[in-house]
């Protein structure tokens, strides 16, 4: 009597196959999951960039603009001051 073999040639390089195409199902898998996060992580990102948008003002920037502005109304309320007691002087005196 001839005992055959458990397991034959074809039948572990069927089992062989079937295991390479599982794994590159789980692979093919697996990157499109791991793109699909990136792309989330990415749009995040971009929304937060869109949200957060780079500084263009300073602190010191702003208070040098208050500083130009505060100097340039006390000039103008200064003159408005000297000119109304010019009309007054001419208005009584004329």
């Amino acid at each position: 009597m001839s005992q055959s073999p458990l397991v034959t040639r074809t039948e572990l390089r069927k089992r062989k196959e079937a295991q390479e195409r599982l794994a590159e199902q789980q692979k093919a898998e697996a990157e499109k999951a791991y793109a699909k996060k990136q792309k989330e992580i990415s749009s995040v990102y971009r929304k937060e960039l869109k949200k957060n948008k780079p500084l263009e003002k300073t602190r010191s920037g702003e208070k040098e603009r208050q500083r130009e502005r505060s100097t340039f109304l006390n000039k103008a309320i200064l003159i408005v001051v000297v000119l109304l007691v010019i009309v007054m002087l001419a208005v009584f005196f004329i």
